[in-house]
């Protein structure tokens, strides 16, 4: 059976495609074969072969299956915003069976499915519906992305709170230093530790995106292996 989990994080910009690529190395290490799967993304580049989006293409170069690139984002917009925001805009409702189909495919070709969400839990992706909404419908694990920063803590165990009252599972946490570690980094994390009821997964440190190849090197993903 496909192993699939579904990565959130506390807020935008906290690395969900980091910690997504390092899931999908520490997977392969472990002789999975694996998918990325960002079935929305906001902020992409007109190219020659059309839009591209930076993360799905990491995910894309990440997964250690051959995937087209609409196999790993079937819903793509060009403008840096909320997808509900500019899907209203250019008239392209975010359809959930689009990203359901998308996901049925890829556990048809992968053993393990890691599936990237946009911005934070509930980020909108209509005006009745939330990306949340449809992570319940297809009921899967969560695994969260705490980029550590003052405030953290407040935004982890919110995140958490709301992931348990949706009635999923999270199944692991990942601390990624966005930033250079500071004065009470060590405090935060043993905060974190102490009040997340789920496993550490790994603390990605503060690096530059050019060594994102070599990520996966700080996730030890075995106690998802009976999840």
């Amino acid at each position: 059976m496909t192993k699939t989990y579904f990565v959130t994080g506390t807020d935008t910009e906290v690395g969900k495609t980091v910690v997504s690529c390092a899931l999908l190395q520490a997977a392969k290490q472990l002789g999975y074969q694996t998918a990325g799967y960002k079935p929305v993304a906001s902020g992409s580049e007109q190219t020659a072969q059309g839009l591209r989006n930076s993360d799905a293409l990491f995910l894309q170069a990440n997964s250690t299956l051959a995937l087209t690139y609409q196999e790993v984002n079937p819903i793509v917009f060009e403008a840096p915003t909320s997808p509900h925001i500019i899907s209203e805009k250019v008239g392209q409702p975010i359809d959930f069976s689009v990203m359901t189909d998308g996901l049925i495919h890829l556990q048809s070709k992968a053993q393990w499915v890691l599936v990237e969400g946009a911005g934070g839990w509930y980020t909108p992706l209509s005006a009745q519906e939330s990306y949340a909404d449809w992570v319940v419908e297809q009921q899967l694990p969560v695994i969260m992305v705490v980029g550590i920063k003052l405030g953290c803590i407040n935004h982890a165990l919110l995140t958490a709170q709301a992931i348990k009252q949706s009635g999923l599972k999270l199944v692991g946490w990942v601390a990624n230093e966005v930033e250079p570690a500071g004065a009470y980094q060590a405090e935060y994390l043993a905060t974190l530790h102490r009040s997340l009821n789920a496993p550490c997964l790994g603390i990605i440190p503060h690096k530059n995106i050019e060594l994102l190849a070599n990520v996966g090197s700080y996730i030890d993903v075995r106690c998802l292996l009976t999840v």
